[in-house]
């Protein structure tokens, strides 16, 4: 059974399940679009708190593609581990790389949910002994209902469901934590959608900060047909 335990950066590591444009064509599940860009803020939130990170990859030349550039560019040093299996745990680059990253907690992002997040999860449970916690809403399946029902077969088999900004926040915990504040705050109003709207209205608005990027004057009003209006 899994343990009541929070996340923190020093007892979790990450996995990236290929995240390959073949297998985001067949995503119905999740706008591939907000999949794409939870993905990548997960991924720029495991850069921050330095999770022991694992890519790896099915297929690459002959069918699934290469995988997201904007996840990539997060990881520019990151070895990418090819597959033909499926299930990433028949391969023995991906298990010696979790074996060597240490942490038995193992967040997962992945395409499909249905089907190379359930094999790894269950197999990497079942074999391995890890602990999996299964982010719905940077993976997706090929419909929802493939989506949802894998997951409600996973969480009955002991896998933990989280999203993208619960991983985040619980690994920030604290916002006294000042080392990775900015930080998180960064992803947030680039990826949080109305959250981040309301940290850039906070931070504009009430605490008067500057807006985050430069623009053209702003020109004041002025009616139509008044004689300002036809200079």
């Amino acid at each position: 059974m899994t343990k009541p335990e929070l996340l923190t950066p020093d007892n979790c590591q990450i996995i990236f399940i290929d995240h390959q444009p073949q297998m985001a064509f067949g995503v119905q599940s999740i706008d591939r679009q907000v999949l794409k860009n939870n993905v990548v803020a997960l991924a720029k939130a495991a850069k921050v708190f330095d999770i022991p990170t694992t890519i790896t990859t099915v297929e690459t030349e002959s069918f699934s593609g290469h995988t997201y550039p904007e996840l990539l560019a997060v990881f520019p040093d990151h070895p990418l581990l090819e597959r033909t299996s499926m299930n990433s745990w028949d391969d023995q680059k991906v298990r010696n790389a979790l074996a060597k990253n240490g942490q038995k907690k193992v967040i997962v992002s992945g395409l499909w949910t249905e089907v190379c997040n359930n094999s790894f999860a269950f197999s990497a449970m079942a074999e391995g002994g890890y602990e999996i916690f299964m982010v719905a809403d940077a993976s997706g399946g090929t419909s929802q209902e493939a989506h949802d029902y894998s997951m409600q077969r996973m969480i009955q088999a002991g896998v933990v469901p989280v999203t993208w900004q619960q991983v985040m926040l619980e690994w920030q915990r604290d916002w006294a934590h000042r080392e990775t504040y900015d930080a998180v705050m960064s992803l947030v109003r680039e990826h949080s959608g109305a959250y981040g709207m309301g940290v850039d209205y906070a931070y504009t608005m009430v605490h008067k900060a500057p807006e985050r990027v430069e623009h053209g004057e702003r020109l004041a009003p002025v009616a139509a047909g008044s004689a300002a209006a036809t200079e």
